[in-house]
């Protein structure tokens, strides 16, 4: 299957990497894409590593496997570059997208040689500012969005501002800082 996108998500328990998958999934479904959406746990713990996998395609994939060679990778969490070989199977033409306040060249000599492209975005700073609280999921799934383009940006808003509504009807406020921090994530993904 030629057109399929394969990203595998690197994050700790309780991040939201699992959550963003599925929200990934949910959003390329909803323009007509088949999709998978999974994670892969270790030890079930606040904090411990965990792997979450998106396939996206225009056509019914018959792979229902782990990803072992991704076209992008998103590390949630920046210490997971010393602790998991993020890069294992990455695709040179594909990308890394890292959670850091880094320059992807500060960050490339972790990468263990890889060649392709490295982007950055502080979802920390961004979540904190516009959500008054750490959750770089949202950031994150924005970043992986633009970088991958795997749905087109306004698609990706508007299903999302959706998904939102009916999740947190009762919470306006939430509706409205998400919103901000995925707009943001869109402008400051740096690539390198």
């Amino acid at each position: 299957m030629k057109d399929i996108v394969e990203i595998r998500w690197h994050g700790r328990g309780g991040q939201g990497a699992k959550t963003a998958s599925l929200l990934l999934a949910d959003a390329a479904f909803n323009t007509g894409k088949y999709v998978q959406g999974f994670p892969e746990y270790g030890p079930e713990r606040m904090g411990a590593p965990i792997t979450a996998y998106n396939r996206i395609s225009s056509e019914r994939s018959t792979v229902h496997s782990n990803i072992y060679y991704p076209d992008y990778v998103v590390v949630v969490d920046e210490t997971l570059l010393s602790a998991v070989d993020v890069t294992a199977g990455l695709k040179k033409e594909g990308a890394i997208v890292i959670n850091s306040s880094k320059s992807p060249a500060e960050l490339r000599p972790l990468l263990k040689g890889y060649e392709g492209r490295v982007c950055t975005i502080d979802a920390g700073k961004i979540s904190e500012e516009e959500l008054g609280k750490n959750f770089p999921n949202t950031p994150m799934l924005a970043a992986i969005v633009k970088v991958s383009g795997v749905i087109g940006e306004e698609e990706f808003i508007k299903d999302m501002e959706g998904s939102f509504k009916h999740k947190f009807a009762s919470k306006p406020q939430v509706i409205e800082g998400n919103m901000r921090a995925l707009k943001r994530s869109l402008e400051e993904v740096q690539v390198g």
